[in-house]
C-alpha cells in the first residue's frame, strides 16, 4: 500500500506540466502532515489528552515496534528523539528532505518522470509530469465519489480529503463538479466524526498545524513587501 503522503503528492502535481498545484510553502508542510496523520492512523502517535504524563496537546509515541516503511520509521524517530512536541513542531521536523524522498519514490514507481530545464534559459527548474496515471486515477475516482457523488468515504479517503481541505486544494484535485460544493463537502468531511477520538484529535491538530505553517510565512512575506 502507498503512503498517504505519496497519494497526496501525486494529486498535488499537475499531470501535464508536472508543477505543484499549491505553493512551495504549503506543499512540504502538507506532505509532512500526511506522514504524521498516517502515524496516527496506525496507532503509533496521538496528541496527549487530560491526565496523561505528557502535556496536553503534545505528541505521545507508542512503544510498539517502528513501522517497516522507512519514511514512517524516520518520522517516528525524529519525533521520539525530541522532547514531547506540538504537532506543528513535529511537522517541521518531519519536513526535512521529505519532499525529495517522496518524489524519488513516485519516480521509481513509474508514475511520474523528473524533467529538468531552465527558466528563461538561466534559472534551473525541475518538474514531474505524469507517466502512468492508473494509480492516481483510482485515488481520484474515490475522491470524486465522495466529494461529488456523496459516497461515504473510507477512513483513508477521509484522511486524504482532510489534508486537501487544509491546503484548500480539494477543488483543484477534483475538478468535474461545482467548486464551492466540493470545498464545502471536503470541509464537512475534515470536520466529521470518521475516526476514533485519538485519531480525531490528531486530524484536528495536523490540519491546524498545516494552516499555521502556511499562513505565518505568507503573512511575514506580505509584511516584508
Amino acid at each position: 500500500m502507498t503512503l498517504l503522503a505519496e497519494d497526496l503528492l501525486l494529486l498535488l502535481l499537475d499531470d501535464e506540466s508536472g508543477k505543484p498545484l499549491i505553493d512551495g510553502t504549503a506543499l512540504p508542510r502538507a506532505l509532512a502532515g500526511a506522514v504524521l496523520l498516517e502515524l496516527a492512523l496506525t496507532g503509533l502517535v496521538h496528541p496527549a489528552g487530560e491526565g496523561e504524563e505528557v502535556k496536553k496537546g503534545r505528541l505521545v509515541l507508542s512503544e510498539d515496534a517502528p513501522p517497516e516503511d522507512p519514511i514512517l520509521a524516520g518520522a517516528g524517530a525524529r519525533i521520539r528523539e525530541s522532547k514531547p512536541l506540538k504537532p506543528e513542531r513535529a511537522i517541521e521536523k518531519i519536513d526535512q528532505r521529505l519532499r525529495e524522498a517522496l518524489l524519488q519514490r513516485i519516480v521509481e514507481r513509474g508514475w511520474v518522470r523528473e524533467s529538468k530545464g531552465r527558466l528563461l534559459g538561466i534559472f534551473p527548474t525541475t518538474v514531474w509530469p505524469a507517466v502512468d496515471e492508473s494509480h492516481e486515477r483510482a485515488v481520484r475516482d474515490e475522491l470524486r465519489a465522495t466529494l461529488v457523488d456523496g459516497a461515504t468515504p473510507t477512513e483513508r479517503t477521509a484522511a486524504l480529503i482532510s489534508l486537501l481541505s487544509a491546503v484548500d486544494a480539494a477543488a483543484k484535485v477534483v475538478t468535474d463538479g461545482d467548486r464551492r460544493a466540493i470545498k464545502k463537502r471536503a470541509k464537512e468531511i475534515a470536520d466529521g466524526e470518521w475516526a476514533g477520538v485519538a485519531v480525531r484529535r490528531t486530524v484536528e491538530a495536523v490540519n491546524a498545524a498545516i494552516v499555521v505553517a502556511v499562513i505565518i510565512p505568507a503573512t511575514a512575506a506580505g509584511g516584508a513587501s
